[in-house]
């Protein structure tokens, strides 16, 4: 299987989402000011773009993210990414899950990092809209190119992976928010391990505006030779919620 394969996963994970209704989706921009450890160590300005929409069956969601930074007429860091993901909702709690991520980062020794899993989910506590907890766990396939071949001469790493991820929701007060979202990517033939943790609170302004705090860590078990295996970010953004 390899990269052609994984765009047409991608291609049928996207169609559900082209498919919504544009006035039932909800978002909210974010730029702050980034500063990172690891690959690469400053401070940036990063932007992201967040979606979701949700009905009765289906909850389909979207991630958006760019970092960028020039020191000296050279760049620094240079990052993107983007994650897609559709439920379908069977009961109250449970859903199925089809989701694709894709990562274009100059600094990581990659030249691009993409996976695609299908798997079951459970919405175990789910108090209100603004308060749960939400596990699902997947199987899948992982396609990335390293910037350099490997000592086999190789630059296209692919295997099966399986998905383990939790996203824990606690609305504090009626204007501030406490997130946690882990998952954890197991390659299953190479045993390469990724491992994402983001934990923020946010807490609105006036209006439409809020403020973030987020720290964010990404371990890679294996990481290509010459790169970190642990990168973080703490960033601190205004967001607006349309």
């Amino acid at each position: 299987m390899g990269l052609k394969q994984a765009t047409a996963i991608t291609a049928i994970l996207v169609s559900p989402l082209a498919a919504a209704d544009a006035r039932d989706w909800e978002g909210e921009a974010e730029l702050g000011v980034l500063k990172t450890t690891g690959n690469t160590e400053e401070t940036n300005v990063n932007a992201r773009l967040g979606l979701i929409h949700e009905v009765t069956e289906w909850r389909n969601s979207g991630d958006f993210r760019s970092v960028y930074s020039e020191a000296e007429d050279e760049t620094t860091a240079e990052r993107y990414r983007a994650e897609l993901e559709t439920n379908y909702k069977f009961d109250e709690h449970q859903y199925l899950f089809l989701r694709g991520g894709y990562e274009d980062d100059r600094f990581s020794g990659y030249d691009f990092q993409s996976s695609a899993t299908a798997g079951y989910g459970n919405r175990f506590l789910n108090w209100n809209d603004r308060t749960f907890l939400d596990l699902s766990a997947g199987l899948g396939y992982r396609f990335n190119k390293l910037e350099e071949p490997d000592e086999d001469g190789n630059r296209e790493e692919e295997e099966a992976i399986a998905r383990l991820a939790a996203q824990f929701d606690y609305g504090i007060s009626e204007t501030s928010l406490f997130r946690q979202k882990l998952s954890s990517e197991i390659g299953l033939d190479e045993n390469n391990v990724i491992t994402e943790s983001e934990t923020s609170i946010q807490a609105s302004i006036v209006g439409n505006l809020s403020m973030k705090v987020a720290y964010r860590v990404k371990h890679v078990s294996d990481a290509p030779p010459d790169s970190d295996d642990t990168d973080t970010e703490t960033s601190i953004s205004v967001l607006y919620g349309f």
